[in-house]
């Protein structure tokens, strides 16, 4: 249908996953997309093979962001859409993931057949170092705040514009497990209705996605638990990088023109209420 057709959007952490699938169905309804990544020859290659733009950039970094949306006002004349999608999950790097999955496992077949001891209990929140932790924050909650920060100084000026901040749906239900993670996503969807009224008198609306289960580099890590989860989403099953692409082409396009401080949750019934 073409309806983001002379749009200009850029998309944090859009090399692979998410974001290079909002990316492609940005494109293919008419925009053109610069793809921000930590790592610049992997945003320059997402970039290429979708016509667009690749900048490098560290979101955390409110320097390495000012810097990032210098290069885009010079390759694009104005801004009308940015996605901060950049995320990380925190399992990144580690070399425990196949350890704590296999427990998380464990811990759950207890928990359904009523088996559970002191030895079983989760004690991520303990576990969870000062590092840990303000990298959590620092990518989703400062990331997301910076960029739109630096957004803002063009689409205020130009008075139009759509900003789309990803939360999960872990941070409107939580989970066991993923504090920091359900801490961060929360604040996004906050800091999301407080900007959408702070902006929308200049013609620039702001909204979320909090996606449930979808299939992704993130998610692939959970391995024997994706079954499990599954199985408690009415829809028996996890969800389609597509399946938040086109909520996000909606949100950002005339379509959701009376849309502000809105939050849409594709996640197949897992969570009802936002």
């Amino acid at each position: 249908m073409q309806r983001l057709v002379g749009k200009s959007a850029l998309i944090t952490g859009a090399a692979r996953g998410l974001g290079a699938a909002i990316a492609r169905r940005f494109v293919d309804e008419g925009a053109t997309v610069i793809i921000n990544d930590l790592n610049l020859d992997a945003a320059q290659a997402t970039a290429e093979d979708l016509g667009g733009h690749g900048v490098a950039a560290d979101v955390s970094d409110p320097d390495s962001v000012a810097n990032m949306f210098a290069q885009v006002r010079e390759i694009a004349p104005n801004l009308d859409i940015l996605v901060n999608n950049a995320g990380i999950s925190g399992m990144e790097g580690r070399n425990d993931v196949a350890q704590r999955v296999e427990q998380m496992v464990e811990r759950a077949h207890k928990a359904a057949t009523g088996e559970l001891t002191d030895e079983d209990y989760d004690d991520a929140t303990v576990q969870t170092t000062n590092d840990e932790w303000r990298r959590m924050l620092g990518v989703h909650v400062d990331g997301t705040f910076y960029c739109a920060r630096e957004a803002l100084k063009i689409m205020n000026a130009q008075k139009h514009g759509a900003i789309l901040n990803m939360s999960s749906i872990i941070g409107t239900f939580g989970r066991g497990g993923g504090t920091a993670y359900a801490a961060a996503k929360a604040a996004i969807l906050g800091f999301t209705r407080s900007l959408a009224h702070e902006v929308v008198s200049r013609n620039i609306r702001v909204n979320a996605i909090a996606p449930g289960w979808i299939e992704t580099d993130m998610t692939a890590p959970l391995g024997p638990m994706q079954s499990l989860i599954a199985s408690q989403v009415p829809m028996n099953r996890f969800g389609e990088p597509d399946d938040i692409a086109w909520a996000a082409v909606y949100l950002c396009s005339d379509e959701a023109k009376y849309m502000t401080g809105q939050v849409i949750s594709p996640n197949g019934g897992w969570y009802m209420s936002q």
